[in-house]
């Protein structure tokens, strides 16, 4: 048999392997098997096709760890989450997490502050808001009152797993719209639409349109003389995600969180600016009597009793554990060391890309390390031209229409995540300018518009 057509050993060179020499199944299970250096690279090649993640300036998710905490990543990925009979240390570890995070938000020890880990913020939020609409309801039948109406006090520019709350859990969303001039909520127009019906109210503790705080003292402190005022109960839900774990370090004297007697529950996304890898976050409530116990189910067919308040329930543990490892890692000061490197360069950033003609800033980066910008009027070319000019160079930068009521505005987002250097940025500014230029001198014949579909609804 010729040697081109003998059969594979470990001695074969991965490129010299015969299913490098044809095309690897695409929509069926192959019939036979591979050697496993073949099926890694023929993979490992096949991703190389994506953008790089750490030029990924839209998303706001972690993209670099330290290796020893990809190391401890590895060595948990095949321990239960949920079963925690089984793996003790990792739940206790959780616990520990749990209580770490209360206690940075200035939970209180006498109110016994409880939570729970999750996929990401957006199960954390869909836990919250179900312990709101369950106390609401308890509320009501309690006063014997109709419970099959209730509704949701939130901005336009909120993430859309809030949509997807309401939409799932049959509960009215009523929006505040967000203004050109104007890109957070007020609390004006949240007592506006408060009433007997209203499960909770949420604002953003760094929006994901402009990085922003929304002022969730005068938000809270309105609620309260409007609860008392009309004898109603309405909390306050404060969405953390992008800035629970920026704000404690970088704003330590902002009230925000459980400082204030109606913030109730608070979600934050470790996998965000908690520095985990995805997908990770964490829903904390300030004690027990927010988290209603119809919520927790309790079972026992893993051994012992596993009381568990989750819409998941097999997953890893490996994220719990990179959480845990950072909070060892960082302390607190290594935690706001890294949030003012980034808050130092987003800054230096946005006000650089403020000097460049056509640009003018809506935020820039104070609030947490996340600033957006537009293009000023009468320009030939539009912000979408400037992203594809951008990625072009491997860097992700959106474009996108802020949600209604603003959607005749367009922008581009920056986001600065650990791992990003002031001598990337020079890079970044580079290029920004490189592209200007190469528009300005030939600009398309017509400006690309958005898709169909807005950013968000």
């Amino acid at each position: 048999m010729p040697e081109s057509k003998a059969k594979d050993s470990f001695l074969t060179p991965t490129y010299g392997a015969r299913r490098m020499d044809a095309p690897i199944p695409k929509e069926y299970l192959p019939e036979g098997d591979l050697e496993p250096q073949v099926a890694y690279q023929l993979i490992h090649d096949e991703l190389m096709m994506d953008g790089n993640a750490r030029l990924n300036l839209a998303t706001f998710v972690t993209t670099w760890m330290d290796p020893e905490a990809r190391t401890l990543m590895a060595e948990t990925f095949d321990k239960n989450m949920i079963d925690k009979d089984e793996y003790p240390q990792t739940a206790e570890i959780e616990r520990r997490c749990v209580q770490i995070i209360a206690h940075l938000f200035h939970a209180k020890d006498k109110e016994e502050p409880i939570g729970v880990s999750a996929i990401g913020s957006s199960e954390a939020v869909m836990l919250a808001g179900m312990a709101m609409k369950w106390r609401w309801r308890e509320w009501r039948h309690k006063q014997g009152k109709d419970s099959s109406r209730p509704n949701l006090i939130l901005g336009s520019n909120v993430q859309v797993v809030w949509e997807k709350f309401c939409r799932y859990w049959d509960v009215e969303p009523r929006y505040i719209p967000i203004h050109e001039d104007r890109y957070v909520i007020s609390a004006e127009e949240v007592t506006a639409r408060m009433d007997e019906n209203t499960i909770g109210a949420v604002a953003i503790l760094g929006t994901t349109f402009t990085g922003e705080f929304e002022p969730v003292r005068s938000i809270h402190d309105a609620m309260v003389k409007e609860n008392k005022k009309r004898g109603l109960q309405v909390p306050l839900h404060i969405d953390a995600a992008s800035g629970g774990f920026v704000a404690p370090f970088l704003h330590p004297d902002l009230e925000w969180d459980f400082r204030l007697p109606n913030v109730v529950s608070i979600n934050v996304s470790g996998h965000k600016y908690g520095l985990v890898y995805p997908g990770i976050g964490w829903a904390i409530w300030r004690g027990k009597v927010y988290l209603p116990e119809d919520l927790i189910f309790h079972v026992n067919y893993l051994g012992g009793d596993m009381p568990t308040f989750t819409l998941n329930f097999s997953r890893p543990g490996n994220q719990v554990v990179g959480q845990y490892y950072n909070f060892l890692r960082l302390g607190r000061a290594g935690y706001t060391r890294v949030m003012k490197n980034l808050q130092d360069i987003a800054l230096w950033l946005s006000g650089e890309i403020a000097k460049i003609g056509p640009f003018a800033l809506l935020s820039t980066g104070e609030s947490i390390p996340v600033f957006a910008f537009r293009l000023r009027d009468s320009q030939r070319y539009s912000v979408y031209d400037v992203s594809d000019r951008l990625k072009m160079q491997g860097w992700q930068v959106p474009a996108y229409t802020l949600p209604k009521d603003a959607e005749q505005l367009a922008v581009l987002r920056i986001v600065l995540r650990e791992g990003f250097s002031r001598d990337m940025g020079e890079i970044l500014l580079r290029d920004l300018r490189a592209a200007v230029d190469d528009l300005e001198k030939d600009p398309p014949s017509h400006p690309k518009e958005p898709g169909k579909e807005s950013f968000h609804h």
